[in-house]
């Protein structure tokens, strides 16, 4: 692990031969090529036209290595080293964000421009240190390949991805959040946050001890949050509804139950009852107002309507648990 993070063990660039140094930039297109085809894999099925975006600019990696590896084998012969950039001090990394599922299509756009900027960079040092024409010539033509991908990118986009199917993709792509992250985190929210009401001030109103509320509340906030979560998981797998990961939904749902309850229940730490009751009541208006904010940002419901909604139910129930502490 000390190896990998202080660099122990690699080689410095400086160090490399122009052999390892055309094996490296070999080794790199092989991978930059994988990468490009697993972005293409991640997103065939929902973005299918910018997966051929990726397809292309894999084919394109495809012909940088090629030219590399009959440069080596007219200077070098048949066999290259095995050197690769975990193998070199200082080389960039790509992390293995492509493994993840489901990939961000404007997410997946920043980290290809960031590729073709880190590989410019790498021809133009190796070009530096070349002594051979050839070399040279083939090493300045890739860095300036790959400075020009970014408009090839751009033009591929415009064939794959016309402006109507970009907005269908990105409206595509925000309907999939919407309906993996934020409407079962506002639902956990929304019972956390108006649910934990009552047991909490009938708790608090009932016995004017703080620490015995805090207790009450915390243990109605983390079980109502575990409760939710699998609730959430269980309810749906995502393949009909298009929903997606229980477990992404669930872990919504779950922590932002949990932290809604929290959120009131918090407050009851301080010993002084009524000044922790004002915290506690201060904190309750600005979870309802975050409710109704995320119901008009995201669900598009008017904020006046979500505001009322929400003020209406967490009064009634915050009423409910006042009047059954002081029963």
């Amino acid at each position: 692990m000390l190896s990998r993070v202080f660099g122990f063990g690699r080689r410095s660039f400086d160090s490399l031969s122009e052999q390892e140094v055309l094996a490296l930039a070999i080794s790199s297109e092989e991978d930059d090529a994988r990468i490009y085809r697993a972005y293409a894999d991640g997103l065939r099925d929902e973005f299918p036209q910018s997966a051929k975006v990726f397809e292309e600019m894999a084919l394109e990696e495809d012909g940088h290595r090629a030219s590399l590896i009959e440069l080596h084998r007219t200077r070098f012969g048949e066999r290259i080293p095995l050197i690769r950039r975990e193998h070199v001090r200082g080389y960039y990394q790509r992390k293995p964000d492509w493994l993840v599922r489901p990939l961000g299509i404007e997410h997946v756009r920043a980290q290809a421009t960031a590729m073709e900027r880190q590989a410019q960079l790498f021809y133009a040092e190796a070009q530096k240190r070349a002594g051979d024409a050839a070399t040279r010539k083939l090493l300045g033509d890739l860095a300036a390949a790959e400075q020009g991908h970014e408009t090839l990118a751009e033009d591929l986009e415009r064939k794959h991805v016309p402006g109507k199917v970009k907005a269908e993709e990105t409206e595509a792509e925000r309907r999939q959040f919407i309906l993996t992250y934020v409407q079962p985190g506002l639902a956990g929210l929304m019972d956390g946050s108006v649910s934990t009401l009552a047991p909490i001030f009938a708790a608090a109103f009932a016995t004017h001890d703080t620490w015995q509320t805090f207790l009450v509340g915390l243990a109605a906030s983390i079980g109502a949050g575990i409760s939710m979560g699998f609730t959430e998981v269980a309810s749906d797998d995502g393949r009909l509804s298009g929903r997606g990961s229980p477990i992404k939904r669930g872990l919504a749902t779950g922590i932002m139950t949990a932290l809604g309850g929290l959120g009131h229940a918090l407050p009851y730490l301080i010993p002084h009852f009524w000044m922790a009751t004002g915290v506690a009541a201060i904190v309750v208006f600005f979870e309802l107002w975050a409710i109704a904010f995320v119901q008009n940002r995201y669900m598009e419901t008017p904020f006046l309507r979500a505001a009322f909604q929400v003020v209406l139910g967490g009064a009634l129930v915050f009423a409910a648990g006042i009047l059954i502490g002081n029963a």
